[in-house]
């Protein structure tokens, strides 16, 4: 079994890198995040401890932000806007394809391999090219259909 000290050693690793400032407990957040892909309550409980702060304080954040995540999220993460234009040219049935594709039960987000997360969001910021659909907020795919988005799911699949 892993020793606590091991096992958050890169957490430790990452609030030194902030020098435990507590103005710095947003970045550290997310980089805890980026690490662990969400934020576990024995790692905010550790955050709290380390920098000295009430884990309510932790929490508080954790829970304030929407890009903060307390249950594990896949590999690649997919949003789907569900803003009033996107929803108007068929965002819904590109929810329900991809979905369907990855076996995901409806109240489900996150595939039990932790490979993919399917997030219904309320904007991407993109309604000239809706309905859009972006993955890991790094790549945007626009006027995106069910078997567009079919097409991505099994491009990033074959990746792995």
């Amino acid at each position: 079994m892993e020793s606590p000290q091991r096992k958050f050693q890169r957490l430790q690793e990452i609030i030194d890198k902030h020098e435990g400032k507590t103005s710095h407990l947003i970045p550290i957040l997310q980089e805890v995040q980026e690490e662990y892909r969400y934020l576990p309550e024995e790692v905010l409980t550790y955050v709290a401890t380390a920098m000295k702060l009430p884990p309510a304080a932790v929490y508080g954040v954790a829970t304030f932000y929407a890009q903060f995540s307390l249950i594990p999220k896949g590999k690649y993460v997919i949003k789907i806007c569900d803003g009033t234009a996107c929803h108007v040219r068929g965002s819904e049935p590109l929810n329900f394809a991809v979905k369907k594709d990855l076996q995901l039960l409806e109240t489900q987000v996150t595939t039990e391999d932790l490979q993919f997360t399917v997030e219904r969001v309320s904007c991407l910021g993109a309604c000239g090219l809706a309905p859009v659909v972006t993955v890991n907020d790094d790549a945007v795919y626009g006027q995106m259909t069910p078997d567009g988005i079919l097409e991505v799911v099994k491009k990033l699949k074959e990746e792995g």
